[in-house]
């Protein structure tokens, strides 16, 4: 795919895939990124064994029909229509210079980190359960990945994820049917599974006195994180920018809000059945390292599944991995290069732009692997701090954006005080208040950037410059009754199935 995607003429083409790309391999692609090898092996793994785990996952979930309503109806179409390569740009367009450059580095230095520890711990998955030693898994994922992503640029990635979604699928439906013959099908999943891991929605617990997975926090917490993460985050809304028209960017969308909880569901269901058989398998359960359940499904592949499977799956694990990986140097590339541009106040030729776009996905992919071998020392505490990070600034980013679209009174100044405020307010949380569950972290810091922007706005209007605003950019909704109607209508079978599923277990 890279060798035939390789022609690209323009910037467009080689970030964008030359706006020419459809809803459903960009569908795929995206979730293909979020639902990626980590969650294939780690939400089998919440689910069936870990302690106080169980269908709570499911939760996760709930607030993403929501987060679509909210991103279609605000940030993603004037997103589209401003015709920017980096949504960073549309920042600097609106507040100035400073915003654009202070965001884009968080998002490259994160983004490559986070990457790099999720290759690591795929890595160590190949490592223990095949004997693959870790430079030769890091090796093999890592420069397949970076050759096809560098010479196909987006379309390569994006239909390199849509195969990729399609094999991690049929592995997760391949884990159910074998595990189901282990534990003697859906009566014995019924008849030994444990009833407190079915529980799924918990409206008990509102995230304040240490515990999470509440209701409330993963429905309000979750639709700013998520509608941060799929607006205001390159590698997610790069995918929305290189839809064909606004029509596609928005069936792109409403299909992720719709499609993800019954893949979820799939993951779920695998870790209920998987684990139901390793707690009634005393040799399955002892091959699991105590404090480690992340490695059941693994475990379970090599040596309970029949050979042809095996290999099929260990590719599922693979394929998920470079789909992450992929996405990740397309992304970091197009935001490096469009802010090497800016600072130098330069307009590259298309021929000297995609060249250099090449040396630079060229130069993050190289990074990124360089992380991975150096993850192992941080590894165990760096992957729950990058989820507490992502909370901490996803809520002020999200703010942004949206001041961005709404109010034309507000400057680079405000809005600067605003999310350092935000952010320093979460960090207070984080270090200060335990009791409060992360996810609360989102919509608290949305709140305060908000506030603050507002009040330093009170204080300082007579130093702005009244932003005027392109008016040859369309503006008009992408989202009609019927579509909100059906998002919302998601969001309430979700909770519906999530409440009945322990009726159906039992």
């Amino acid at each position: 795919m890279g060798y035939f995607f390789r022609r690209q003429k323009t910037k467009s083409d080689y970030f964008l895939g030359g706006r020419s790309l459809g809803w459903k391999p960009l569908t795929l692609s995206v979730m293909a990124t979020q639902l990626s090898a980590i969650s294939f092996v780690s939400a089998p793994g919440f689910v069936g064994l870990r302690e106080g785990g169980g269908l709570k996952w499911l939760s996760y979930e709930l607030a993403v029909p929501l987060a679509m309503i909210l991103l279609l109806t605000t940030v993603l179409p004037i997103l589209y229509r401003s015709g920017v390569v980096s949504i960073y740009d549309y920042l600097e367009q609106r507040f100035g210079r400073t915003s654009r450059l202070l965001l884009s580095v968080i998002f490259q230095f994160s983004r490559a980190f986070a990457t790099g520890i999720m290759i690591y711990a795929v890595s160590m998955i190949l490592q223990s359960t095949m004997g693959v030693e870790l430079w030769q898994s890091i090796v093999i994922i890592g420069v397949i990945t970076v050759i096809y992503s560098l010479e196909g640029g987006m379309k390569a990635v994006v239909y390199g994820d849509a195969i990729q979604m399609i094999i991690i699928v049929f592995g997760t439906i391949l884990c159910i049917y074998f595990g189901l013959q282990y534990i003697g099908g859906i009566q014995g999943l019924v008849s030994q599974v444990e009833p407190e891991r079915l529980q799924a929605i918990n409206f008990s617990s509102v995230g304040t006195n240490g515990e999470g997975f509440g209701f409330l926090p993963m429905v309000f917490g979750g639709i700013v994180l998520y509608a941060s993460y799929y607006g205001c985050d390159q590698t997610q809304a790069q995918r929305a920018l290189s839809a064909q028209n606004p029509q596609q960017l928005k069936q792109m969308m409403m299909a992720n809000g719709l499609l993800r909880f019954p893949i979820t569901l799939l993951y779920c269901f695998a870790g209920l059945i998987i684990g139901t058989f390793a707690k009634t398998n005393i040799e399955f359960m002892n091959a699991i390292p105590d404090a480690n359940p992340d490695w059941m499904i693994p475990i379970f592949i090599i040596n309970y599944m029949p050979h042809g499977i095996i290999g099929l799956l260990v590719v599922a694990i693979l394929a998920a991995a470079m789909s992450s990986l992929s996405s990740t140097i397309n992304s970091l590339a197009a935001v490096t290069l469009e802010d090497i541009c800016r600072l130098k106040d330069k307009k590259l030729d298309d021929k000297n732009y995609l060249k250099s776009a090449k040396y630079i996905a060229l130069f993050w992919g190289v990074v990124t692997l360089v992380l991975s071998f150096y993850a192992g020392d941080i590894a165990p505490t760096v992957i729950e701090a990058i989820n507490k990070i992502g909370s901490v600034f996803y809520g002020p980013i999200l703010a942004l954006f949206l001041m961005a679209v709404f109010d034309k009174r507000l400057t680079g100044l405000q809005i600067n005080i605003g999310l350092l405020s935000g952010v320093i307010v979460n960090l207070y949380l984080w270090l200060d208040v335990p009791s409060l569950f992360w996810f609360w972290w989102n919509l608290v810091g949305l709140f305060v950037t908000i506030s603050v922007s507002y009040i330093s706005l009170l204080f300082t209007s007579k130093q702005r410059t009244p932003y005027q605003p392109d008016n040859s950019v369309n503006t008009s909704p992408i989202l009609n009754t019927k579509d909100i109607v059906i998002l919302m209508s998601a969001f309430v079978a979700m909770i519906a199935i999530g409440l009945a599923i322990p009726n159906w277990l039992s």
